[in-house]
């Protein structure tokens, strides 16, 4: 199983800055998960980048971890460009990829293993798992090398979530009382949740305490 971290969107919303460089109890939450996944051994690992990619790869040393970047040279495109360019980059002999969304601040270790069995026990003919807390869709999701090669077959349009639309059938709701597979950071309301439930403040790198409106 591989992994692929998108990481390449603008922030718009959090000041135009890279939310995956927000730390929690000193490190990036992109750090915190590529630890997670170097833990439980999903390789290749390739981070998706754009928007701050020169930023983003100052702060972490991402072939320390075993990471390789991936650009989306048009990551204004939204995620299904940035997952696209991620699939694009897999070796044609996976099993299954593991699709994370850099902004969770919770996803550790543990909840990486979690999906991993979880996937491992889904149900005969079922070949995407997306975690759900109270019915509410998660992330990070897992999906064979199946789905890999239809949404790759699709068009440009064509992501994990319209994959889903189309093969409902084959898609696993993995029901988990979890709720750290719900929380991302898009917003400061976002933020203060985090520093509600964890009593842990996401603090901005010194350069990036101010949001920028020119960023790119």
């Amino acid at each position: 199983m591989g992994a692929i971290v998108l990481a390449a969107g603008a922030g718009s919303r959090m000041g135009h800055r890279p939310k995956c460089l927000l730390q929690l109890s000193g490190r990036s939450l992109l750090e915190r998960q590529l630890e997670a996944l170097s833990e439980a051994k999903l390789a290749p690992l390739l981070v998706v980048l754009g928007h701050y990619a020169e930023r983003i790869q100052q702060e972490i040393a991402l072939q320390h971890w075993g990471a390789r970047v991936v650009l989306n040279h048009q990551p204004d495109d939204g995620h299904v460009s940035s997952l696209r360019a991620g699939l694009l980059a897999l070796p044609l002999d996976l099993d299954a990829v593991m699709v994370l969304l850099a902004d969770q601040p919770m996803i550790d270790a543990q909840a990486v293993h979690a999906l991993i069995q979880a996937y491992a026990a889904r149900p005969v003919g079922t070949q995407l798992l997306q975690p759900t807390v109270q019915d509410l869709p998660g992330n990070p999701v897992i999906f064979s090398s199946v789905v890999v090669s239809q949404i790759m077959a699709g068009d440009v349009q064509m992501g994990a979530r319209q994959w889903q639309k189309a093969h409902p059938n084959e898609s696993y709701r993995w029901k988990t009382p979890d709720a750290r597979y719900c929380l991302d950071v898009d917003n400061e309301e976002d933020r203060q949740t985090v520093e509600t439930l964890t009593g842990q403040s996401l603090i901005w790198p010194h350069d990036l305490s101010q949001s920028n409106t020119k960023q790119t």
